[in-house]
């Protein structure tokens, strides 16, 4: 039998990305049936790291408290240290705050970590159990799990696809306006529109490149018997074994990674070889149950050659495959969803024509080029280290061994790990929905931010006198700010978003200061928080208004 169902948006891929654009998309009341393959949500942990502006995003939904209170206990240090083994001598530490601490330090904080929210260390599995059951509390979403994209053709005025459960009980035929390809790295939306691979990929280094063992395992002693002070992440260095263990919980559930050596068949590998190389690694005789075993290639830095096609559009790593240091795989993931989710809908609502999706490769693929890069160098920073025999020597080669290892390994730790730079200063500088002031764009420096309001970044954040941080005085939708005890009129504005049926929201703020961290008096926030322009007075809203919707071409000051 085959049913049929009519829908706004399809979407391929139940990860981080679709997730995240269905949630989205419902909350703007845009019809979205979401399916993917797998039986549920994550089961493996998969990425580790929620970064700041991921959280910011979270928190702008309204559930980044959710996110926070999971992962490790709230007490458990988020610290990342080097070692020899897990147990052995440590080399290196950075260390950061528990998520206990990380609501109020931030409040302390300024200067590159001005933000409203600190990273969190909480494993994918349990942000896609959260991100679906927001998800499902929009009445316009429907997520299926367990079901799979068939086939699907773009007929120019809308999108006709098959979807059926995974046992192909029933075939299914939907009708949309458009189709998401959030279908994973080997997507079959990507390659049905013919779009490669670009960038650089088959890096071989001594650890982070090539072929990984991951074993996902339960080691409830692990802390009880190991003698270094707590972390949420160990890193091994040792000629003999590189290697890496994350906590997953902060109790007893840990992912275990390792380099496979050059010439041995990772597929091959069983779990007494994890048990094998987890003995190896930890230097101590930890019991352990294996939860899962799998292999993955580090060594990513890819690029899609095309982002969209007519009504198909592609997100998360069917666009962009990294290697996961800095984790920016899955963050890039879900700025894809937000940037994407308030065009779809203002297309969708007769609010902006179709071309302003065309904006969304303009925006995200060379923030993808940009991240992706990122991440490759941090993996040459580790990866090409070498750790030499002497390094657990007891003697004066050993000691001036380690020497050498802290000091660099310090150094990266703090290069991959400590990266307002990468996580807030995404820009969309040449974006044609961009309306430019002719200021300068602040430099984009990895492990540095600059605050600025020019227009095509993050907006600047600051704490209100009422202890609330400024982005939760923005508006759901568009945002104008009107800063200063002078502020200039806005009726232009406003009279311009009643015409188009656009929510903004008229915010004051009459703090000096804010207003010298604008630099100006007039300040359009777009639904994804990024500057769209900035001005003296409302003079120009319609030109304005017309190129921030992809309506006309740029604006003049």
């Amino acid at each position: 039998m085959t049913n049929h169902i009519s829908t706004d948006v399809l979407i391929a891929g139940g990860g981080p990305c679709g997730l995240m654009l269905a949630n989205e998309l419902g909350r703007r009341g845009i019809r979205c049936l979401l399916v993917d393959p797998k039986p549920g949500t994550a089961f493996n942990p998969q990425a580790n790291a929620t970064q700041a502006r991921t959280m910011e995003h979270f928190r702008r939904l309204g559930f980044a408290h959710k996110i926070r209170a999971q992962g490790l206990p709230a007490d458990h240090p988020s610290d990342i240290a080097y070692l020899t083994r897990f147990s052995g001598r440590e080399l290196a530490r950075l260390r950061l705050p528990t998520a206990a601490a990380a609501t109020q330090v931030i409040k302390t904080m300024g200067g590159s970590w001005s933000a409203a929210e600190l990273p969190h260390r909480v494993s994918q599995k349990y942000v896609e159990v959260t991100l679906r059951e927001e998800a499902e509390k929009q009445a316009s979403v429907d997520v299926r799990y367990g079901w799979r994209l068939a086939s699907f053709e773009d007929c120019g005025d809308h999108i006709e696809a098959t979807i059926a459960p995974v046992d192909d009980s029933q075939h299914t035929t939907v009708s949309a306006h458009y189709l998401i390809g959030a279908d994973g790295a080997r997507s079959m939306v990507r390659n049905q529109l013919g779009f490669k691979w670009e960038g650089n990929t088959g890096i071989k280094r001594n650890f982070m490149g090539g072929k990984m063992f991951a074993v996902y395992m339960k080691a409830p002693d692990f802390y009880r018997l190991n003698p270094n002070d707590r972390a949420w992440m160990y890193v091994m260095v040792n000629p003999a074994l590189r290697a890496f263990i994350m906590s997953v919980d902060g109790l007893s559930e840990f992912a275990f990674h390792t380099q496979v050596p050059e010439g041995v068949d990772g597929d091959s590998l069983t779990e007494a070889d994890a048990r094998r190389l987890f003995a190896q690694a930890s230097g101590l005789d930890i019991p352990i149950e294996i939860l899962s075993l799998a292999i993955w290639t580090a060594g990513h830095a890819l690029v899609a050659s095309g982002f969209q096609k007519g009504r198909v559009i592609l997100g998360g790593d069917a666009v962009h495959l990294f290697t996961p240091t800095g984790g920016l795989g899955y963050n890039t993931a879900v700025e894809d969803a937000v940037n994407l989710g308030w065009k779809l809908a203002a297309v969708i609502k007769g609010q902006a024509p179709t071309a302003l999706l065309d904006s969304y490769e303009q925006e995200r693929k060379p923030l993808a080029q940009r991240n992706t890069g990122h991440a490759r160098r941090l993996a040459d920073s580790i990866g090409l280290f070498d750790a030499v025999p002497e390094l657990d020597d007891e003697s004066a080669a050993g000691e001036q061994a380690r020497q050498i290892a802290s000091e660099y390994l310090n150094a990266h730790v703090r290069r991959e790990f400590n990266i307002p730079g990468i996580t807030l200063g995404g820009r969309y500088d040449g974006s044609p929905i961009i309306v430019t002031d002719g200021t300068t764009p602040p430099p984009d420096a990895p492990n540095s931010y600059t605050p600025s309001a020019c227009p095509g970044g993050r907006p600047p954040h600051a704490w209100l006198a009422d202890g609330r941080s400024l982005f939760d005085s923005f508006h759901s939708e568009w945002t104008l700010l009107v800063l200063g005890p002078t502020p200039p009129t806005t009726a232009a504005f406003e009279s311009q978003a009643t015409q188009r049926g656009i929510s903004l929201g008229v915010v004051q703020h009459a703090d000096p200061e804010l207003l010298a961290l604008y630099e100006a008096p007039l300040v359009l926030i777009r639904p994804d928080h990024i500057v769209a322009w900035r001005g003296t007075s409302e003079a120009g809203a319609q030109a304005v208004m017309d190129q921030v919707l992809g309506l006309d071409s740029p604006a003049r000051q």
